[in-house]
Parts: C-alpha cells; structure tokens; sequence
C-alpha cells in the first residue's frame, strides 16, 4: 500500500491500484518462477500497472477538452453538422465491421478498445505476431470497405 500511495498520492487511486495488481498477479501467476523475490515481482507488476493507466489517462484526456467551451472554437470543414449524415457513417461501419471474419474484428476491436497486444493474444490464446497481422489485415479491409469516407475526407482535408 506504500508503495500504491508514493505512486498515485490518493487513498482511493492508491486502493484501485492495489486491487488492480492483485487481480494481475492472480492472473499471471503461473508466469511467477519459484524463489523470485515476490514483493519485488508484485511491485514491478503494480508500476507497470500504474505506467499503463496513466498513459491511458493521458490519452483520454487528450481527446476530451472538458474545460472549455468547444462551440467558442471554429468549426472546421470536416466536422459533421448533420446527425442524419453521421447515422448513416456509422451504420456504414457497423457493417464493414460485421462484414470482417471473426478472427480479424476480434482482435481489432479488442485493440479499439485500448487492451495492449500482449493482453489480446492472451485472450485468444494465439502469438503476439498474429495479433499484430490480424488488425494490420483488419485495418485494411476496413479502409478498402470505407474507401468512399476516406476519398470524401482527403477532399475536405484540402479545403480547410
């Protein structure tokens, strides 16, 4: 718990990490060899736990702007003003999605989704490499499918 508080600086944040690793070395447990030094494996696990969320904060909040009025900013030519337009963007992408064989969209959605590559292969039980291929391919196909936005978004690139 020391360790968590020198990390996070909150009681709170410093429980989730706690219970986060816990859950992590629970998990992984098979992967400790016996005679290592336990506290010094659990730290290294709640250290990279804590790297791990907080680049994920990061980026979160890079994307978000909670404190300022985004309507005081320009909106600029790309921006889709017209929700019957973005309805049918994202029906289009549901099914280029849906149209991608399992073992591609799994591993490409679980990679959306923020989980590393490591934990993805973990998941479904295949090497890292694969993963890898898997949402390079995906990627792909899915550019290939929705060919139409990317053309319509290149165009409007040039004219902001």
């Amino acid at each position: 718990m020391q360790s968590a508080m020198k990390f996070t600086g909150n009681n709170n944040d410093a429980d989730d990490l706690v219970q986060d690793t816990l859950i992590k070395a629970i998990r992984y447990e098979t992967m400790y060899k016996e005679g290592t030094n336990l506290r010094g494996w659990l730290f290294t696990i709640m250290k990279n736990t804590f790297i791990n969320n907080y680049r994920s904060l990061l980026k979160r909040k890079a994307v978000v702007v909670t404190n300022e009025d985004l309507l005081a900013y320009p909106m600029p030519a790309y921006a889709v003003r017209n929700r019957g337009e973005a309805k049918f963007m994202m029906e289009d992408i549901n099914k280029a999605l849906h149209n991608l064989q399992p073992a591609y969209s799994i591993p490409f959605l679980r990679y959306f989704e923020g989980y590393k590559y490591h934990e993805i292969a973990d998941e479904l039980s295949i090497p890292v490499g694969t993963v890898k291929t898997r949402i390079h391919i995906a990627r792909k196909l899915l550019k290939a499918d929705l060919k139409m936005y990317s053309d319509d978004f290149a165009r409007l690139m040039k004219t902001a």
